[in-house]
């Protein structure tokens, strides 16, 4: 274990800040015995010195004084920068041998003084992108180590050299997986390495059981792709560079006997142009967006796969007919060209061979997918570090949302390699399985039950669909009851709410930057039906109408003249239907930096 990551970074990170907010400036006091300079920020203009104490304090000035563990960074807006900061962790287990922590408190501090000097026009402007902030307080699934880099694999920390890991660890740091990577410049900028903390967003979940009389330590890590981050409706498919929305890996680490093993596998949606923008209706149309450049983009997708993960197998889950099928269709002849023995590609029509009870039936799956498997193989390593395995290529599964059937999928996939695991080391008997542990294979179902949950939280804003399955290894009337509740609220979330959330994803990751240019093109602004488009309003249209229609209804026995009013009521009932129909995009929440890409 120790070998897989046995160099340290050079400069060691702050894990205790005193903060004192004073009427002028933010002071952070290191109170870890690391370093005794004082990092001061101002709150007119965000600048950044390192001082040597603190300012002088007359009998007048009470500041607020607050313990914070470390700086996620620092957002510019059009006028004013806002750092955020991380007022409460919990550690929830280590990362080959070293804390893991996860972020439960944020805030957010302005230092936007000098927006008392500004024009209207811009204090309303920076007053919009400020609220967006909100959202960032309330962000989830952030996880960081003070000591190692959790943007790494297993693997591809144990192939990096001792000078590599002796660097700080945003400059270890995959990009691609760097939540805060936008965040952290200005600190760059300011060479303030003890400050820079690489966050990613995903899932830790670990699992420790006996098996037979061996100890198993089974830990489970999702690392979020921020290149397409977003929420489930306002980001589907590929950007013209081939990254893929909810891009997730997943790396399974397993530590017995002390040896350590892992294996990685990948989701993400699939890598063309598509969209499916929310209109009110329970489940809007797929749209494919120039389809002439699909082939392109899939190339790049699994070239930049390639370069990542050797040789990968592509898993489609969805659906043969319908508008998935015509989405499979496209994706099934864009990447025909790229087919060889290091990209494959599989189909597997979930809902067909498993239904919505039969998910035993993967074992199909597996059959067509086991030599694959052997042949690429895991990451293994003994007490020495000494690389005994490795993985030569990857699994990618997707679906349309990526989470629900790809879940049951990949925890599947994790189940078969870990019994492969055990097996190699001795901790299982060659025939023996994680089903013959009872108390393991608990344990185990609910470790991948609760890593499909959080990925799933974080992108569509609810658990994942199907989770009785994972969790307890068949379908629940329990289970299918949360289902239907679950997709009720996903159905809400994606038009009432995830537009506003959009928005501050972009802005969090610098996909959208208010600060680049004055030329740049403002946020779209509502009509004047937009500004009043919510879930209520279109409820309360219809629902009025009905219920008017209800009452003359039931006085037309008395007055026929109540009849004529039902009459006249159904027809305004069914005229304000159309209306909300015909307008479905314009009353959901949209994102005001969205592009549609026709």
């Amino acid at each position: 274990m120790d070998g897989t990551n046995d160099a340290s970074p050079s400069l060691k990170l702050h894990t205790r800040l005193r903060l004192w907010e004073f009427p002028d400036c933010y002071i952070f006091e290191p109170i870890d015995g690391i370093a005794d300079l004082y990092l001061s920020v101002s709150r007119a203009s965000g600048t950044m010195n390192l001082v040597e104490e603190l300012p002088s304090r007359g009998s007048s000035t009470n500041p607020k004084v607050q313990t914070v563990y470390g700086v996620m960074g620092v957002l510019k807006l059009a006028v004013g920068s806002y750092f955020l900061v991380i007022t409460d962790r919990d550690c929830v287990g280590s990362y080959l041998g070293h804390a893991i922590f996860r972020v439960t408190g944020l805030k957010v501090l302005p230092c936007n003084n000098a927006l008392s000097t500004t024009n209207a026009e811009q204090k309303k402007m920076e007053t919009k992108f400020s609220d967006l902030l909100d959202a960032a307080e309330r962000t989830i699934g952030l996880y960081f180590s003070y000591d190692t880099n959790l943007t790494l694999s297993a693997q591809r920390l144990h192939d990096l050299g001792d000078e590599y890991k002796s660097l700080p660890l945003w400059r270890q740091a995959e990009p691609r997986f760097l939540w805060n990577s936008y965040l952290l410049e200005p600190l760059i900028e300011n060479k303030l390495d003890q400050y820079l903390l690489p966050v990613i967003q995903g899932s830790y979940q670990n699992v420790h059981a006996e098996v037979g009389s061996e100890k198993v330590n089974v830990t489970l890590i999702a690392r979020r792709c921020t290149r397409r981050i977003g929420t489930r409706m306002w980001r589907r498919g590929a950007d013209p560079e081939g990254y893929a929305a909810n891009f997730v890996e997943s790396e399974q680490i397993m530590q017995s006997k002390e040896f350590t093993a892992s294996y990685v596998q990948v989701r993400g949606s699939m890598p063309f142009l598509w969209e499916q923008i929310v209109d009110l209706t329970y489940k809007p149309s797929f749209d494919i967006v120039r389809q002439e450049e699909a082939p392109r983009v899939v190339e790049r997708h699994f070239d930049d796969l390639k370069k990542k993960y050797g040789a990968v197998l592509a898993v489609d889950l969805v659906n043969t007919g319908g508008g998935e099928g015509r989405l499979h269709e496209r994706y099934a002849k864009s990447i025909e060209p790229i087919l060889s023995e290091d990209v494959r590609y599989m189909h597997f029509d979930f809902h067909r061979v498993c239904g919505h009870i039969h998910f035993e039936r993967l074992s199909q799956l597996y059959e067509k997918i086991e030599d694959y498997l052997k042949k690429h193989r895991y990451f293994l390593i003994n007490d020495k570090g000494e690389k005994i395995e490795e993985q030569t290529g990857t699994v990618r599964t997707n679906c349309i949302d990526c989470l629900d059937r790809t879940n049951v999928t990949q925890s599947m996939i994790g189940r078969k390699i870990l019994e492969s695991q055990l097996q190699r080391i001795g901790v299982l008997g060659v025939n023996d399985t994680i089903s013959n542990h009872p108390a393991f294979d608990a344990n185990y179902k609910i470790l991948w039950a609760n890593h499909g949950d959080a990925i799933s939280i974080q992108y569509s804003g609810t658990p994942a669909l199907k989770g009785d399955f994972v969790r307890y290894g068949m379908r629940t009337s329990q289970g299918i009851l949360n289902d239907l509740r679950n997709s009720l609220a996903r159905y809400y979330l994606n038009n009432f709410a995830d537009g506003t959330k959009q928005d501050a994803l972009d802005l969090l990751q610098g996909h959208y930057q208010p600060s680049v240019s004055r030329d740049m093109a403002v946020p779209s602004k509502a009509g004047l039906l937009e500004s009043y488009a919510s879930f209520r309003l279109a409820f309360a249209l219809v629902l009025g109408a009905l219920v008017f229609m209800m009452i003359s209804l039931r006085q037309a026995r008395n007055d026929v003249r109540h009849l004529l009013l039902s009459l006249l009521w159904a027809g305004l009932c069914l005229g304000i239907t159309h209306f909300v129909r015909g307008n479905g995009r314009t009353l959901t929440n949209r994102p005001r930096f969205y592009q549609s890409r026709h």
